[in-house]
């Protein structure tokens, strides 16, 4: 790799990273207004224009606040927690083709920080390491609610983790790649002159698995149970307090908008869109056009997660265990028998 294209990359990788933070920020505006919304209330409007401010005002807040160890608290996993969970809730967005491909100069790169074969599995193995922040901000604390907590964030990612692979098995049986691109790249045109190539329609029960599983994996509502307010006061993060509280709360909002992007990128056509091909444009501004349309279907399943939250209420633990043990994994491996039966007899 030359200068310029790493230097290229590290660019990437910086408006990536900040495109997260301001994405995760205005997802806190953005519930709150929603929940406004819906609840007949107006919502944050001190803050600038409509509230818009908001969000730096929060961040503020966080910064400005008192920094506090508990006494028994072990002071290293106690800062650790939150930072491994903020890492690897960033890091989750590197193998995201965010669009085709951009030509500056006599560069021609694509939007996509590692293009690499197995992305999928990279995918999910951030997934399974993003829990361990958790798990060590809970036990550090040496408090029973956040232990609790802890223990509950473990169970529920182990449990929901199988049935989310399950239903990627049945997408690589279609697909035949692990490449985020490559995924990406097949979803592109039509099927016989009309229908979407888009994943959601020849996989739409490992759709509704898949996401089902990411609001646990992600623990918002109603699977928020390692932070259930009503039962363990604020579950895994009860003693924590200034930045490294808000590092668990952004890590939740960047894990909303990286599941988003690859749910997107999965089912339905990440940066496709229709009749792109045909528009008579240069290839870069395809490509602009691209990752507009990528960002559109990811605030759409933002907003999905958001509108979720304050309609569903939460589920008891052991409906919760029910539901991914008994009903969400079963459905999965059937979906596989499916899956092959159609392939074997109809392709």
């Amino acid at each position: 790799m030359g200068i310029a294209e790493l230097l290229i990359k590290i660019a990437l990788v910086v408006i990536i990273f900040l495109v997260s933070l301001v994405i995760a920020m205005y997802s806190t505006y953005a519930e709150r207004k929603v929940a406004a919304f819906l609840q007949d209330r107006v919502g944050p409007d001190r803050a600038g224009p409509f509230g818009i401010l908001q969000p730096l005002a929060d961040g503020g807040k966080m910064f400005l606040k008192e920094e506090i160890i508990p006494t028994n608290a072990s002071p290293f996993l106690f800062i650790a927690g939150p930072s491994l969970a903020i890492l690897t809730a960033c890091i989750g967005s590197a193998v995201i083709p965010w669009g085709q491909r951009l030509t500056i100069g006599a560069y021609t790169f694509n939007l996509q920080v590692a293009d690499i074969n197995v992305g999928l599995l990279y995918i999910f193995g951030v997934i399974s390491l993003g829990v361990y922040g958790i798990m060590i901000g809970g036990w550090a604390s040496n408090n029973k609610y956040s232990l609790l907590g802890a223990v509950r964030a473990a169970s529920q990612n182990i449990s929901y983790e199988i049935a989310m692979g399950l239903s990627i098995i049945a997408l690589l049986m279609t697909t035949g790649t692990l490449s985020m691109r490559h995924i990406a790249e097949q979803q592109s045109g039509f099927w016989h002159g009309h229908w979407f190539t888009w994943n959601a329609f020849s996989q739409p029960l490992g759709f509704l698995i898949f996401i089902v599983c990411a609001f646990a994996e992600t623990n918002r509502s109603p699977f928020d149970l390692p932070e259930c307010e009503t039962e363990l006061i604020a579950g895994y993060h009860t003693e924590y307090s200034s930045m490294k509280m808000g590092f668990y709360m952004f890590s939740e909002y960047i894990n909303m908008f990286v599941s988003s992007a690859v749910m997107a990128t999965l089912y339905f056509g990440g940066y496709n869109f229709p009749f792109m091909h045909h528009l008579g444009l240069s290839e870069n501004w395809v490509s602009i056009l691209g990752v507009i349309a990528l960002f559109i279907k990811i605030f759409a399943f933002i907003f999905f997660f958001i509108w979720v939250r304050w309609t569903i209420p939460r589920f008891r633990y052991d409906q919760l265990m029910d539901l991914g043990w008994k009903v969400l994994i079963p459905l999965a491996i059937a979906n596989i028998v499916i899956t092959g039966l159609v392939i074997t007899f109809l392709k």
